[in-house]
């Protein structure tokens, strides 16, 4: 229960992080832009939050759940990643830490979803922020991208959580949206105060755990892979 609880606590934070990571925090500016017409009736704004939050849980889980079974579904890789994850999560945590720290480079951006996503979710009011959320969530770039698949993915089937830990990872990344969406329903002014205190804090936080990341993953190179015992 203890294990299940870190690696909960360690989704939501990971989805935290990639929500307010600078490419993906443009995909929630511009969520914020669709929240904000209903700025005039604030119940409908908060309602509007908890949809696109949902959606993005949903999003995220879906996905983990076909990546994980289809792997888990073959014997070779199942029996190669229960006897060698250790060793292979140690690099991955490795690289996916110098990606946050800025020493390794990647550029790219990319969608799973159909374009028009953003038009036809105007026209479905409550339930189109949720299919707004959803097609954010399957937008990929770097720092996205290195969190899911190569964070919480690995964490997930750590725990043989194919949904449950992803979902959290969703509402990880839909809770500064949800914030932003109670703060619009208090007064739009508190917004731009906010955005700008998320971005200092987001340069820490994404400094810091990718320190935690590199750290945990020489540990587990050294231990599993030059059996060095520390």
């Amino acid at each position: 229960m203890d294990s299940f609880l870190i690696g909960a606590g360690s989704a939501i934070w990971l989805g935290i992080l990639t929500s307010i990571s600078p490419c993906p925090l443009a995909t929630n500016i511009a969520a914020m832009s669709f929240i904000g017409r209903g700025v005039g009736s604030p119940r409908r704004v908060v309602l509007t939050g908890i949809f696109y939050m949902l959606g993005r849980m949903l999003a995220y889980a879906a996905l983990a759940s076909l990546l994980i079974a289809s792997v888990l579904a073959a014997p070779e890789v199942s029996f190669f990643l229960e006897m060698n994850m250790n060793k292979v999560l140690g690099p991955l945590l490795i690289a996916v830490g110098l990606l946050l720290l800025d020493i390794l480079a990647l550029r790219f951006s990319t969608s799973l979803l159909p374009a028009g996503i953003q038009r036809r979710a105007e026209r479905w009011g409550l339930l189109g922020s949720g299919l707004l959320g959803a097609a954010f969530a399957m937008s990929f770039c770097p720092v996205s991208a290195a969190l899911y698949f190569g964070s919480l993915l690995p964490l997930a089937a750590a725990h043989g959580s194919r949904f449950a830990l992803p979902s959290m990872y969703g509402i990880g990344t839909g809770l500064p949206v949800f914030g932003f969406a109670v703060l619009l329903a208090l007064g739009a002014q508190w917004v731009s105060r906010a955005f700008n205190r998320l971005s200092q804090f987001e340069k820490w936080a994404r400094r810091i755990t990718g320190v935690v990341f590199i750290v945990v993953g020489l540990k587990l190179v050294l231990n599993y892979i030059f059996e060095v015992q520390i």
